[in-house]
């Protein structure tokens, strides 16, 4: 007796390239799916206002302009320099004096000044040579550093400050 196996080979080929097909076009979605959800969080994470993007180009500028104008009197760390210039640390003077810094550093400052309870009386040397913005950008530094946090200033701002300076 003998047993005789009959064998489709057509039915797993037909099958095998629909599932393949199907596979691939579940592929593709996937794909494109997750594209889609990577652009839309890469938008999301890298989307900031313009006020926190001139922040940090004004704080950016700022510290290469207290590098060379600043640092050399009120240091490194704002701690300034001795009885001669004062700290940049006392967030209570800056922002009690606010509408006067913008004078301060294009114009000088010829007067006692009290900070941290401390008297100082030289002069600051003025920089008419500054425009305005690069005022404004130094201004936002020293605001916003030596564990200052005020915020942005626009150099409009600063502008008219500049113009009210005695």
């Amino acid at each position: 007796m003998e047993k005789s196996i009959l064998i489709d080979f057509s039915a797993p080929f037909h099958s095998t390239r629909n599932d393949d097909y199907h596979n691939k076009t579940s592929m593709r979605k996937y794909i494109i799916n997750s594209i889609f959800l990577l652009s839309v969080i890469a938008v999301i994470v890298s989307c900031q206002n313009q006020e926190t993007i001139d922040l940090q180009n004004y704080m950016s500028n700022g510290k290469d302009i207290y590098k060379s104008r600043c640092q050399n009197c009120h240091g490194e760390n704002g701690e300034g320099l001795g009885e001669l210039a004062p700290p940049l640390t006392d967030s209570v003077f800056l922002k009690t004096n606010k509408e006067r810094l913008a004078c301060f550093i294009k114009n000088g400052a010829n007067e006692t000044l009290v900070i941290h309870g401390k008297e100082y009386k030289e002069k600051m040397p003025a920089f008419p040579e500054l425009a305005d913005i690069d005022v404004a950008q130094v201004m936002v530094y020293i605001t916003n550093s030596f564990g200052n946090k005020q915020g942005f200033v626009p150099y409009t701002a600063v502008s008219k400050q500049l113009q009210n300076c005695k």
